[in-house]
């Protein structure tokens, strides 16, 4: 009855700050621990009720190895084809580095913990609570990211703002052209209610590139049919901070006030939301589909930055039970 009556607490809030802004990120926090003590909860009880379901979570907490393993063989498995696909990069390696490191984590925590040695076993403890935070910090974050991505359509915006993306030979390839099709069905569904809203493709030119971002992605929009009326491009921006601050001019320039709607990869979602809220801005985000081999090292990559760009948080909220694992190493080297 505890872990229910902490689970309802949890949702209680999960409710309160999502109301307060769909984009915080202690929202996952809150949906996660809700779920974890309410199955929690409800496990106990069922335990109590039939012994045979009780040995059934047994029998399952007894296969989480086996898991981890098919985990890891999925996630170098998915890294192999995005090497391959895409070519080898960090961002292109974060899935098969993922794998590699589920499978060898637990070796070195439990031959460190087999020396019998304080320092070894400290070490042990340190590489399981840091193994274990960031374990629960990307569950938090993909959970989320899901949950965000589903519930931030429902604005009806005055400005459809689509984040640009590398173009090739000067036209849109398949990722970027998704999130475009994905802002054409927004603009078509409201425009069929009579409230067209203003398509802001923002992207400027990288060193790789023939021309803007901005201008290719105006160009397709165009060619689907769009009014010229509606599309004004942004052709500056350098990355997502700008994409955001600048369309947000463009959108004023234009006489078109009202509330804004990003559209990017579904696994850049949450951060561009996250990002939004931070440079004081009211823009909601939607994701489009990303190939599906692409998905687990691009949530990496994007839980990564994340976690960068909040590195202080993350470090207080870890340094603490780090320093209390390496104090007792020493005291018991101290006794010992």
């Amino acid at each position: 009855m505890v872990s229910l009556a902490i689970g309802a607490v949890f949702v209680v809030l999960y409710a309160v700050y999502r109301r307060r802004d769909r984009r915080l990120l202690r929202n996952g926090v809150f949906l996660v621990a809700a779920a974890w003590f309410l199955l929690s909860g409800a496990f106990t009880l069922l335990a109590g009720v039939s012994p045979a379901f009780g040995l059934g979570v047994v029998l399952l907490v007894g296969l989480a190895p086996l898991a981890v393993v098919v985990l890891a063989g999925f996630a170098i498995a998915n890294g192999v084809k995005v090497i391959r696909a895409e070519g080898l990069s960090l961002a292109t390696s974060l899935s098969l580095l993922a794998g590699l490191a589920l499978l060898v984590l637990p070796v070195v925590g439990a031959l460190l913990f087999l020396t019998r040695n304080p320092f070894g076993i400290g070490a042990a403890a340190l590489l399981f609570l840091l193994s274990a935070y960031a374990g629960v910090v990307f569950v938090v974050f993909l959970v989320y990211s899901v949950v965000y991505g589903r519930t931030a359509e429902r604005v009806r915006p005055a400005a459809l703002v689509v984040l640009g993306s590398r173009i090739i030979d000067g036209r849109v390839p398949p990722l970027l052209r998704s999130r475009l099709d994905r802002a054409l069905d927004l603009y078509r569904r409201a425009a069929a209610e009579g409230r067209p809203p203003l398509l802001i493709p923002s992207g400027g030119q990288g060193d790789d590139e023939s021309r803007s971002e901005g201008a290719a992605m105006a160009e397709y929009l165009l060619a689907q049919g769009v009014d010229p009326a509606d599309v004004r491009p942004e052709v500056e921006a350098r990355n997502t901070r700008e994409n955001l601050l600048l369309s947000a001019a463009v959108q004023r320039d234009a006489g078109r006030p009202g509330p804004a709607l990003a559209v990017t990869n579904n696994y850049h979602v949450l951060r561009t939301a996250i990002l939004a809220r931070e440079i004081g801005s009211d823009t909601q985000v939607v994701g489009s589909p990303t190939a599906r081999y692409y998905v687990p090292s691009a949530f990496l990559r994007e839980f990564v930055a994340v976690v960068v760009e909040h590195r202080t948080l993350h470090l207080l909220l870890v340094v603490p039970f780090a320093a209390l694992i390496v104090v007792g190493m020493v005291a018991i080297n101290v006794v010992s």
